[in-house]
């Protein structure tokens, strides 16, 4: 192979988690606005969980026994509780709290509050050592002002409105009032996206910690979407104990969204979090987010005719600046990590020198005190 397809290889191989994580915040986008859609037509938020992931777990559990068959490490209590909580945390109380202040708000609105997951998650990642963190350090300045910076920019997108853009393509009707009925209830829902992003950030934190005792990405995906559908379709079923038409669903957008979301946000979405974060950590996963948020806004007002106001716009552009400061001082470590480790192997190269020269001077003395021994031994004259 040339030099120049190395290179190309090299480069492949670098922009791979970065690449995945983009294609996952799409994903994810995508999921935000055809929920909503959904939940708009009468999806009940505490059902569509529950279907969620017992589509995930159908879809990624013959991929965890076709490759991980004889790789899979040993299932031990301490992993089997941790993936308890993690199909409590994620699946259950991070995804019913988000689904139903998405219910009471818009998607646009949703996206720009789940913005607070890279804040949430690189707070816990500092303190349980997942990242490294100098406060004399620029990197480290950075990826402290660009969590900062992340925040601010979400809390102007969140309260700061503006005059409103007129885009030919939105309607003027309003939307305190969704299809379905349901009233907007914009301070409820902030307050359960805010609880449901720290419960997100402690999942991804967990998930992280897991992988480390097992490693098996299809594996644990799995058992997370299963666990948690079990554990989901126990709360749905006293949520709604009273309502079984909530369970029915038909071929419409409805059952699009449960699809879309179980396969792509629950099935290849954990698993492309673990490979990343074995890769590159949970802080420059989370640090992607924003980029979910621009895009939901984007397309909800296509699809959904969300209205956007300049204020968040403002706010999403805060938002790209403070995620470029972390995406910084993330590559900073990694420069800095990696001139660390070279300086080790340069610095272990004399003392293998020093060892070899010792094995050659006493192998020299080994050999002369033989000549030594030699030389010592009486030789009999010559009978004549």
């Amino acid at each position: 192979m040339s030099r120049n397809g190395e290179r190309v290889i090299r480069v492949l191989s670098r922009l791979k988690p970065y690449l995945a994580v983009v294609l996952l915040q799409f994903g994810f986008a995508g999921m935000a606005i055809i929920t909503k859609f959904s939940l708009n037509r009468g999806m009940n938020q505490h059902v569509f969980v529950v279907y969620r992931h017992a589509f995930a777990t159908a879809v990624v559990a013959p991929f965890a026994i076709l490759f991980e068959r004889k790789t899979r490490p040993k299932m031990t209590r301490s992993v089997f509780l941790k993936i308890l909580l993690l199909g409590l945390l994620e699946p259950v109380i991070d995804q019913n709290l988000y689904y139903t202040g998405m219910k009471y708000t818009t998607a646009s609105f949703t996206a720009a509050m789940s913005n607070m997951l890279p804040a949430f998650a690189f707070l816990m990642a500092w303190f349980f050592r997942l990242e490294r963190l100098s406060i004399r350090s620029k990197h480290s300045q950075a990826k402290i002002l660009g969590t900062l910076v992340t925040i601010g920019g979400a809390m102007i997108m969140t309260l700061g409105k503006g005059p409103v853009l007129d885009l030919p393509w939105t309607k003027s009707t309003s939307t305190h009032v969704d299809l379905d009925g349901v009233a907007q209830k914009p301070i409820e829902g902030a307050l359960m996206i805010t609880a449901g992003c720290f419960c997100w950030a402690s999942f991804i934190i967990l998930q992280a910690i897991t992988l480390k005792s097992y490693p098996a990405e299809l594996t644990l995906t799995t058992l997370i979407c299963m666990t948690g559908t079990f554990q989901g379709a126990v709360f749905a079923f006293a949520m709604e104990r009273s309502n079984f038409a909530a369970w029915s669903i038909q071929f419409d957008v409805r059952l699009l969204a449960v699809v879309y979301s179980g396969i792509i946000c629950s099935g290849v979405g954990y698993y492309i979090q673990g490979v990343v974060m074995q890769i590159k950590g949970p802080v420059f996963l989370t640090a992607f987010n924003p980029l979910h948020m621009v895009l939901v806004a984007i397309l909800g007002s296509f699809i959904l005719h969300e209205i956007l106001c300049l204020g968040r716009v403002i706010g999403a552009l805060v938002i790209v600046l403070g995620l470029y400061l972390v995406l910084w001082g993330k590559s900073k470590d990694q420069v800095a990590a990696a001139a660390g480790s070279s300086e080790k192997q340069e610095t272990s190269k004399p003392q293998i020198a020093n060892t070899s020269l010792a094995d050659e001077s006493a192998e020299t003395a080994a050999s002369s005190y033989v000549v030594v021994d030699v030389t010592k031994t009486k030789v009999r004259p010559a009978e004549v």
